[in-house]
């Protein structure tokens, strides 16, 4: 099994100085530092059959259409690349483009997805759109390989899970789920947005497609939409029935990106903009830095709130009370900025949270700001109190996203509050 201590010496170099200096491994215009904003959205070629080879995919790192990529765009599908050891990656306008893409274009009506039953609220409902189009959706738990493995069925295709589930902090049996897909050759999409690349590489456990929501913890600042699909080498695409003949051309390790791109981006248009790539970019430069002090601070606010007398309960996957405790120290360098907590008495989480003064109400995760929220009547009110019931998602359950604040100035913060 993948352990926090097996890093090697190299990935702190991946995650800090080539990331770092990404912008220039490829020559940047002008001399600039950074990658710059491509904003055209048609280019040209001086002989015609460059422009036929560049349509037929016989020309290759040409850019003909803004909607299947630009070089801004380019620069930064290469550096989630490295950041995740993978072979190739497909940016999206948000990470809920990049999920929706990889079922869309993936699995056809008749097919069966077997997906976590604790995953995030817009997942979830996803998964009912994508049930809507005759594919068949089992949703177990995925903290256990054993319900995995007893869910799958001839058609069955995919596997989905979260690496920490949002926002209840279960930590899926990654290490087990992966040695299954592997021995039934099914895909396996592992969401890495709450722990990032600088947490866990879900690679080292076999994923075949890794998510990415870019706008939580790798841009960072709250200020940039985006969402990233990498594949990473592991998965013989030969083996799924669902890629379309005309992609499968050559080496059949990049069939299911070229589709995921074809489809996702060129046919779907769920393209990321010049713009918002720049500043993903960027924000991704620190990226080491904020999960450091964000998993720290949260730890250690997580531990406070645990000793309160009226606080019952706080899921944080670092805590030792938390039931995948072990699983997630053996498998990430840290625990992350996500948390939740619950009150012994429910009815005063409101007055409780008008009294904090630093953590902003607000929905969103992954800002150098701390982000609080009630989960059951925002987030997950669309769901229904027996499908919140059935994720282990507690009425009074609060979600908190830790920023970049001093880690005592919050513990204050919360200890006015709740007194």
């Amino acid at each position: 099994m993948y352990t926090a201590a097996m890093r090697k010496p190299s990935e702190s170099r991946v995650l800090t100085t080539d990331n770092v200096h990404a912008d220039r491994r490829f020559g940047v215009e002008h001399g600039g530092v950074h990658k710059p904003i491509h904003t055209s959205v048609q280019y040209s070629f001086d002989r015609t059959e460059d422009l036929i080879g560049a349509f037929q995919g016989t020309l290759q790192g040409a850019y003909q259409y803004a909607r299947q990529g630009t070089p801004t765009t380019a620069a930064l599908e290469a550096k989630i690349t490295a950041l995740e050891a993978g072979i190739g990656t497909v940016c999206f306008a948000t990470g809920m483009g990049s999920i929706a893409a990889s079922l869309l274009t993936l699995l056809r009506a008749g097919d069966h997805l077997i997906a976590s039953r604790y995953i995030f609220g817009n997942s979830n409902s996803l998964l009912g759109t994508v049930e809507g189009l005759g594919v068949a959706v089992d949703k177990v738990d995925a903290c256990s390989v054993a319900a995995v493995a007893a869910a799958i069925r001839p058609e069955t295709r995919m596997v989905f899970v979260e690496t920490i589930a949002n926002p209840r902090t279960q930590v899926a049996d990654l290490a087990g789920i992966g040695a299954l897909c592997r021995e039934r050759g099914l895909i396996f999409v592992v969401d890495n947005t709450i722990t990032s690349p600088a947490l866990f590489r879900p690679g080292t456990v076999g994923a075949s497609l890794v998510i990415n929501s870019l706008t939580k913890t790798i841009a960072g600042h709250g200020n940039a939409l985006g969402g990233a699909v990498t594949d990473t080498g592991q998965y013989d695409w030969s083996l799924c029935p669902n890629i379309f003949p005309a992609y499968r051309k050559g080496d059949p390790r990049g069939w299911g990106l070229t589709q995921i791109r074809k489809k996702g981006l060129r046919d779907m248009g769920g393209t990321l903009s010049a713009d918002q790539a720049h500043r993903i970019s960027v924000g991704s430069e620190t990226l080491s830095l904020r999960v450091k002090q964000t998993s720290a601070t949260a730890l250690g606010l997580a531990r406070w709130l645990e000793r309160h007398p009226k606080i019952c309960a706080v899921h944080y996957p670092f805590l030792e009370s938390h039931a995948e405790h072990e699983r997630a120290t053996q498998l990430f360098a840290a625990g992350s900025w996500l948390f939740g907590f619950e009150l012994h008495d429910p009815s005063s989480m409101i007055a409780v949270l008008n009294r904090l003064t630093l953590p902003i109400k607000a929905t969103g995760l992954g800002d150098t700001r701390t982000l609080i929220i009630p989960v059951a009547p925002t987030i997950f009110w669309e769901a229904g109190a027996e499908a919140r019931a059935a994720m282990g998602i507690a009425e009074g359950l609060v979600r908190v996203s830790v920023g970049l604040e001093d880690e005592a100035d919050l513990i204050a913060d919360f200890e006015q509050a709740l007194a």
